[in-house]
């Protein structure tokens, strides 16, 4: 896609989230922003390489389009963002697995929820999901998570580390905690607040993160005109607060216009493939993984290949199309094949083939079987070459070994 496209998608300045899609629709890449504009725009500046870095490039470069949800806040953005990223799993989106350190909110099954930040790892440690009655995220940036549920604990006060009253203890007796003291906790520790009116707020904010605000403030409003009709002015009034606090939002700082977590180098993903077979017999082939620069040995793929042709090319046709039948596996953002030329030029056929527009690079070797020559853009062999030359150095280990386990087997 190019910047003198952007002028036939009349992006507004509002809020919202915008998805780049590839030439079928399917998503590519989903982001928020505080303006659609002036973001979309960004992914367009001539200095993309050195301030993304060369993941971003190519996402760009293999988008077709771009689409856009306005939303009436960027608080709006940010929930909607990490929902429709977990529901759709965009291939270059970073992924839930791959970031530990990304944070969710956690709401606990307890007669009072407890509403909790944390990090991932850190909820896995402490929690089974029988004891959580919902989980959000991941959201990547902490700062702006924490940003956001500020917003939202002023709307709908909740507790989070403050204690139930003691059995038999009086509520009255009990000291409120610091929170319910600056009315960020309903006095759930000091037992005013019944179950079920705590109960609407946990719903509250399960429907502002799953994108129902509607179904709040038409719940808000039939709750204002039941405490009015029992004369509960204070309670309708404090409800009353609560809807303008919804449509009026102040959220600005929740996004920075430059950050783009997702498209750091550590997440670059390389994908290498090979085949080894003796004269056409026992013929196998592998995919090794390089995110980063560290080895993903976790996502090393085997295939087994037909045994009837003894061909090279035809054995790389079979691995890449039954490799990327698999969608639930993240598309890589450089592929290495070894061999020459014609290696390369196969495997891009076969992407062009199955509508995928994946950089590819080829390692050419000498008569020893060493690297004398990486052939592919310049940009990419340049900024990657330790990477490529370790991805293709495991997938010919790989497929040696796993080849001999094969002929052992069948000997």
């Amino acid at each position: 896609m190019k910047r003198q496209d952007l002028n036939k998608l009349k992006l507004p300045e509002n809020p919202g989230v915008y998805f780049f899609r590839d030439k079928e629709g399917d998503i590519l890449y989903i982001g928020k922003a505080t303006s659609l504009r002036d973001r979309v725009k960004s992914y367009f500046n001539p200095d993309l390489m050195e301030t993304r870095g060369l993941r971003l490039v190519t996402m760009v470069t293999i988008a077709n389009t771009i689409t856009y949800q306005e939303t009436e806040s960027v608080l709006e953005a940010l929930l909607l963002e990490s929902k429709l990223i977990k529901e759709n799993n965009p291939p270059y989106n970073a992924k839930e697995k791959d970031n530990k350190s990304f944070t969710c909110v956690v709401i606990t099954k307890e007669d009072f929820p407890r509403v909790l930040t944390m990090r991932i790892r850190d909820f896995e440690k402490r929690f089974s999901t029988k004891d959580a009655l919902a989980v959000y995220g991941p959201f990547a940036s902490l700062t702006q998570l924490r940003e956001a549920m500020k917003i939202i604990r002023k709307m709908f006060p909740y507790r989070d580390k403050c204690e139930l009253p003691n059995n038999g203890m009086d509520p009255v007796l009990s000291k409120p905690c610091f929170n319910a003291q600056i009315h960020l906790c309903p006095g759930v520790c000091t037992g005013e607040i019944s179950k079920a009116e705590y109960k609407r707020h946990i719903d509250n904010i399960r429907k502002l993160f799953s994108g129902k605000k509607t179904e709040i403030k038409k719940s808000l409003e039939k709750d204002m005109k039941m405490y009015a009709k029992k004369q509960l002015f204070e309670k309708a009034a404090h409800v009353r607060n609560t809807l303008f606090a919804l449509d009026h939002i102040k959220d600005i700082s929740l996004i920075k216009e430059d950050e783009i977590m997702s498209f750091k180098d550590k997440d670059f993903r390389i994908e290498a493939y090979d085949v080894a077979h003796i004269s056409g017999t026992y013929r196998v082939g592998v995919m090794t993984v390089i995110e980063g620069k560290e080895r993903e040995k976790n996502e090393y793929r085997k295939f087994k290949l037909e045994e009837k042709i003894n061909d090279d090319y035809e054995g790389l046709r079979q691995i890449l199309i039954r490799r990327f039948s698999h969608k639930e596996w993240r598309y890589p953002d450089l592929i290495v094949f070894d061999g020459g030329i014609a290696h390369k030029q196969t495997g891009e056929k076969v992407l062009a083939h199955l509508g995928l527009l994946i950089p590819c690079v080829s390692v050419v070797k000498d008569e020893h079987h060493k690297p004398k020559d990486i052939l592919g853009d310049k940009v990419h062999v340049d900024y990657h070459k330790k990477e490529i030359l370790l991805a293709n150095s495991e997938a010919h280990r790989f497929a040696i070994g796993y080849h001999k386990t094969l002929r052992n087997k069948l000997v």
